[in-house]
């Protein structure tokens, strides 16, 4: 789902997690159909329905999803405006270098020394006045973005109920494909994090199906 984000240029408009996350939801979407399907039947229009609903059901989540990253963005934007206004209207330096510390990730705040929070407070109270928060042309790409990772993670779990006859065939099929970018999304992010890529890929793979089993016990 969308988090919040700094807006990015149009080469990083999704950070690497936003990439993985929003594949994942997809295919837990896609997985929770063709389980479906594996349990009503596989006969061919069995097989349009579940197409159908696949489809439309990630592309309905990923407009929605596009929308909930707008408002993430937008949020963070304000939060960011109201800090820095913040830190331009304190009297005090020391409560201004706090301020300034708080807003940065810890493992560079931790490195920065006084007289270099200073001087960045020097710099932001000699900024002209902020403007109000408002979406960019990356925000609106990004959520593009987002809607096309949801939806277009259907397609690979699909397209052998495109080209196989056999229905059953084709569901074991799109099940191992749907399972393999499980893993090959886990290896990502066990490497984005430092950890084992193989331990995450198969921890992602146990997960992902755990949810896939919930959400159909619970009607989803």
């Amino acid at each position: 789902m969308a988090t919040d984000r700094p807006t990015r240029p149009f080469r990083r408009i999704l950070a690497p997690v936003d990439r993985i996350s929003e594949v994942l939801f997809g295919l837990i979407m896609v997985l929770t159909f063709t389980g479906s399907l594996g349990v009503a039947g596989a006969g061919r229009g069995e097989v349009r329905t579940m197409l159908l609903g696949a489809l439309g059901c990630n592309l309905a989540w990923g407009i929605i999803d596009g929308l909930l990253y707008l408002m993430s963005d937008l949020a963070h934007t304000a939060r960011g405006l109201a800090v820095l206004r913040a830190i331009r209207r304190t009297a005090d330096p020391q409560v201004a270098r706090h301020r300034i510390a708080e807003a940065l990730p810890a493992p560079i705040a931790d490195a920065l020394e006084p007289a270099e929070l200073e001087s960045l407070r020097q710099r932001l109270v000699r900024l002209p006045d902020v403007a109000r928060p408002a979406l960019g042309g990356a925000d609106w790409m990004g959520a593009l973005a987002v809607c096309l990772l949801v939806f277009l993670s259907t397609l690979p779990a699909a397209v052998p109920f495109m080209v196989i006859a056999d229905g059953r065939l084709a569901l074991r099929v799109s099940n191992g494909v749907a399972v393999a970018m499980l893993f090959i999304c886990g290896v990502a992010y066990g490497r984005l994090v430092g950890r084992s890529p193989w331990l995450f890929g198969l921890i992602t793979i146990v997960v992902g199906l755990i949810l896939v089993a919930l959400t159909m016990a619970l009607g989803g």
